[in-house]
């Protein structure tokens, strides 16, 4: 069976009602009922006895997997359906979790979604400006080697429509800056949770932005620490029609 609730199921592990993850890092608190939801499934063989689970330093148990993308896995044992954020870009990965942990009422759920026709949706998606402002410097190597130079990023920051953003970089948009906005807002306080510019612009042309064009400041001058004085501001212009 797919989806059941358990019936006496007896462990060997002396599990509590309350469970402590670790997975791939990322730390997650659930009940025990939810991990055993789905009869047939990997988490319900490993929680009820079927399968030993290795612990961690400090006891909780561990899981060797996608800790980010295991949100959704307990999201799906939690309400019975695929609920994904707007913007979600990684189905891929995510069925690939979900196969690993076999949950087949989920595979069949992302596949259903990967399946169905977008161009409706793509016709009606509005257009507009997303402007990616850089702030960086270079590292430079250690030891007296100054001729080895690395790009350091500090923050990738997003300003435009609250909306664009949140359709263009998802879960990996950070609001804790500008909190609470609404989609028909603006902002210039949004940040990315990564440093990696080219996987935004990738981000960007997959929901068809433009470069339309860009700008950097000079660079700064510290005689005294050679990461400050190479520090600058380059800004990027998206648009889409």
């Amino acid at each position: 069976m797919d989806m059941q609730s358990p019936k006496g199921t007896v462990n060997d592990q002396n599990l509590p009602a309350v469970v402590e993850l670790n997975v791939g890092g990322q730390l997650y608190t659930t009940s025990l009922p939810t991990l055993l939801k789905d009869s047939d499934s990997l988490l319900s063989a490993m929680f009820s006895g079927r399968q030993k689970v290795p612990r961690d330093s400090r006891g909780r148990f561990f899981v060797d997997r996608d800790g980010v993308l295991f949100r959704y896995i307990l999201d799906y044992l939690r309400n019975c359906k695929l609920a994904l954020p707007e913007g979600f870009n990684e189905r891929e990965r995510l069925l690939m979790e979900a196969e690993h942990f076999k949950l087949k009422g989920m595979v069949r759920a992302i596949q259903r979604e990967s399946d169905t026709p977008k161009n409706g949706k793509d016709k009606a998606r509005p257009g507009g400006y997303l402007s990616i402002g850089v702030r960086g410097t270079y590292a430079f190597g250690r030891d007296g080697v100054a001729d080895v130079k690395f790009r350091k990023l500090q923050r990738i920051l997003v300003c435009g429509n609250v909306a664009l953003g949140r359709e263009v970089f998802g879960d990996s948009l950070n609001e804790t800056r500008d909190p609470d906005r609404d989609d028909q807002r603006y902002t210039n306080r949004f940040y990315l949770k990564h440093s990696y510019l080219e996987k935004a612009f990738d981000l960007l042309n997959e929901h068809g932005f433009r470069l339309l064009t860009s700008s950097a400041g000079g660079a700064g001058y510290d005689p005294e620490n050679e990461e400050t004085k190479w520090n600058h501001f380059n800004d990027y212009v998206f648009f889409r029609d």
